[in-house]
């Protein structure tokens, strides 16, 4: 069974991963990180990156991509929040698109 362990892993992260260029695309569309936590963003980031330190100090094998291709995925939608994040604040002095003054 021990085989097995890297195809179980491998469908974790594929089954994770599917989600980040699906919001990722939605960033990129709307311009928009309403509702995004940076603080979860970070703490996934630092997740992928203890995955991938385990596979190279441990057992490597070819599931390491797999922790690198959603680093990176997180990596760039981290880029996005701090790049579109002031889009969805007000203006000073505005209280929304409905008070022009």
């Amino acid at each position: 069974m021990q085989h097995l362990a890297p195809y179980f892993e491998a469908m974790m992260l594929i089954c994770f991963g599917v989600s980040w260029p699906v919001a990722i695309a939605k960033t990129l569309r709307t311009r928009s990180v309403a509702g995004l936590s940076p603080f979860f963003l970070i703490v996934v980031e630092m997740g992928y990156f203890a995955g991938v330190l385990s596979k190279l100090l441990g057992r490597f094998d070819w599931v390491v991509a797999l922790y690198c291709m959603n680093l990176a995925f997180v990596g760039f939608e981290i880029l996005l929040y701090f790049r579109f994040r002031k889009l969805d604040r007000p203006e000073p002095g505005r209280c929304g698109p409905e008070n022009p003054s």
